[in-house]
């Protein structure tokens, strides 16, 4: 079964990979992914898991799969709250406070611009929050699919990079961050030129294949229900105040994000529900978050949730502790494993290869800050750019802007490793 198991996923990932071919929508080909390797857990577990006694392997994978499932789904409500927050901004057409303020259509400057915007404010918010509102943006501010996936692609780069370098822009570092591997000032100070160097060697390549101006940019919406410039305003800064607020609420109440998140989620429902409670019921429908949630993209959520239980089934099937100790035993060198790592996590989600990697390795052998820890920051944040479903950012606008897995690795792929690697090299020089 362990060999079952990781053809199953191969099989599914593959099936992902050829969503377009197939005519078959990821979303499905994830979910029954996830649920088959699990289904070929239970029933190999006599050999995949034989420290537990026949009678208590279901019990056992059953509390396994229940701990995995607690994880997603604070994933998954972080997610929903996020794409309900950006979509009642975008109903207030919010968002044209920032793009009527970007006046240039020319796609390199465009490009820079988008991209070191959204470096900044992944840092600030987190990857995944920030992929969320670029996408939003992107699609108020481009219509043609191909320039919109370019930048697309971009800006995944430029999510996951602004991230590494943050204790709260990815969820890795934030992982690090709280099990003492690594300090705050210490991470920022040591990963944010790596990081930059990561997005700006991609910038500086489009620079000399983006031709002209972008296509329909800039393109306002006529919204069947007028709003007050006042109405815009309120609610796009307490929108954006109320994803800004999560890092804030996480560090002094210690709770998970996904709690900050709902809880700004409840401040925007009621603050529109007041400011349209005087409105017509059909008018008001539109523009609170009631109706909003029917905005949501569901398949996108359902993606995630099938990907992330493969992944949850190849952890506690001992396949990712195998591949760890596997890198550690043949590569024996700091910057090979951790190269090794990030690569690995555009494949399968990077959470649980720094679990293992925590796991495998104490502050004994690799103290506070240890270049070791640095650098896994790094690599695991950043790695994830070179498929677009390596990355939470990456998943959340593949399925908010329908992008082709492999569209995806014939034009951003060989450009996020190239960002990558010179980012490690960047590491390298400096230590």
């Amino acid at each position: 079964m362990y060999i079952a198991i990781i053809i199953v996923f191969v099989i599914g990932y593959a099936g992902i990979a050829l969503e377009h071919t197939l005519k078959i929508d990821n979303a499905a080909i994830a979910l029954l992914t996830g649920t088959l390797c699990w289904v070929l857990f239970i029933y190999g577990s006599d050999s995949l898991i034989p420290q537990i006694e026949a009678a208590e392997s279901a019990t056992w994978i059953d509390e396994r799969l229940k701990e995995h499932l607690g994880e997603i789904a604070e994933i998954l409500f972080f997610l929903m709250g996020a794409m309900t927050i950006v979509e009642i901004i975008d109903a207030h057409e919010g968002f044209s406070i920032i793009t009527d303020r970007i006046r240039t259509t020319n796609r390199v400057k465009l490009m820079w611009i988008l991209g070191i915007l959204t470096f900044f404010l992944s840092a600030a918010l987190d990857n995944l929050t920030t992929a969320i509102v670029m996408a939003a943006l992107l699609r108020k501010m481009i219509k043609s699919k191909k320039d919109l996936w370019m930048f697309a692609g971009i800006l995944i780069i430029a999510a996951n990079a602004g991230g590494a370098w943050s204790p709260i822009g990815d969820v890795t570092t934030i992982m690090l961050w709280i099990g003492g591997q690594i300090t705050a000032t210490n991470i920022i100070t040591e990963i944010f030129l790596p990081s930059l160097v990561c997005l700006l060697v991609p910038l500086v390549i489009m620079t000399f294949r983006f031709k002209g101006d972008i296509e329909s940019a800039m393109v306002h919406e006529d919204h069947a229900i007028p709003v007050t410039s006042y109405e815009k305003r309120i609610v796009f800064f307490v929108g954006i105040g109320a994803l800004l607020f999560v890092p804030i609420f996480k560090s002094t109440t210690g709770l998970p994000p996904f709690m900050g998140i709902l809880l700004g989620l409840g401040v925007v429902w009621v603050l529109t529900e007041l400011i349209h409670k005087s409105k017509a019921p059909k008018h008001k429908k539109s523009l609170t978050i009631s109706g909003v949630l029917q905005r949501i993209d569901t398949p996108s959520i359902l993606f995630f949730l099938g990907i992330l239980i493969a992944v949850g089934s190849l952890q506690s099937a001992g396949h990712l502790v195998d591949m760890a100790q596997f890198l550690d035993a043949n590569l024996n060198n700091i910057y090979a494993v951790n190269t090794a790592i990030g690569i690995l996590s555009s494949i399968v989600d990077n959470v649980p290869l720094v679990a293992g990697a925590m796991g495998m390795y104490s502050l004994e052998t690799y103290p506070v800050d240890n270049t070791f820890w640095e650098l896994l920051a790094y690599c695991a944040g950043t790695g994830g750019s070179i498929l677009i479903i390596g990355s939470a950012a990456g998943v959340a606008i593949m399925g908010i802007l329908k992008i082709d897995f492999m569209w995806y690795v014939k034009n951003i792929s060989l450009l996020a490793f190239i960002g990558y690697v010179a980012g490690i090299l960047t590491f390298m020089a400096l230590n």
